[in-house]
């Protein structure tokens, strides 16, 4: 990693490294931000379509009375849209949140990879060590103190939040200028620079990049037989292309 310019380095395959830049306080802040208030509406508006429905009339006032069918239907869904936002929204979006794409950052595991749902869960629960003892004093000193500008739960979890790259664009062969990579950056720029050399490399390197790359990928190597040259670097190609 460059002193000036803190970032994770990820080993390809080819042996180009891929150095994702690590994002700092401000663009934490503009995430978080961003999230807090879609949060806040989604939470305020569910209190109160739910406070309408249950009062029958245009009246957001609570019963008089305590009443655990207005805290069951009414505040606690409120209170869990509010609290449990990061935790679900990342989930599903796999490191990512509306704010984080805004800001174009991302969570991603120490080694490059898309983070597991523990790390997730780990990461999101420390948020309560993280905001004490107000306005996530903990987390924001511990961002500006540490040199990746980790928060207590990137700690505990193993994660950093790191600036998305454009996506890279494979050359596709012709007939096909409609279909774009759908390849993060590092994943597009190791299957790009492996087809850049394939006519520099020996048979046997071909094959074995090729076979790594493809599983590391989530393709079957080992479909149709065993594949001649041009059917490895078809295989490849065909893997940087939209499903």
């Amino acid at each position: 990693m460059s002193e000036l310019a803190p970032g994770l380095v990820v080993d390809s395959v080819t042996g180009i490294d891929v150095s994702l830049p690590v994002a700092g306080p401000g663009a934490r802040a503009y995430a978080f931000l961003v999230d807090w208030h879609i949060r806040v509406i989604l939470a305020l508006g569910w209190f109160v379509l739910g406070a309408l429905l249950y009062n029958g009339r245009f009246s957001l006032s609570p019963p008089l009375s305590t009443d655990a069918r207005w805290f069951g239907a009414v505040v606690a869904p409120a209170l869990a849209i509010y609290f449990l936002y990061h935790h679900a929204v990342e989930l599903a979006l796999r490191g990512s949140t509306p704010g984080k794409r805004m800001a174009g950052v991302r969570i991603v595991a120490r080694d490059g990879g898309a983070p597991s749902a523990g790390a997730l869960l780990t990461r999101n629960v420390f948020r309560l060590v993280d905001s004490l003892p107000l306005f996530y004093g903990v987390g924001l000193i511990t961002v500006v103190l540490t040199r990746d500008h980790l928060r207590i739960g990137d700690m505990a979890a193993g994660t950093l939040l790191v600036f998305e790259h454009a996506e890279a664009r494979l050359p596709t062969p012709a007939g096909d200028a409609t279909q774009v990579s759908r390849l993060d950056a590092a994943g597009a720029e190791i299957v790009a620079e492996l087809l850049e050399r394939w006519p520099a490399l020996q048979p046997e390197a071909r094959v074995r990049l090729a076979r790594q790359v493809l599983t590391r990928y989530g393709a079957d190597p080992a479909e149709s037989g065993t594949p001649d040259d041009a059917a490895w670097r078809t295989r490849l190609e065909r893997l940087a292309r939209p499903r």
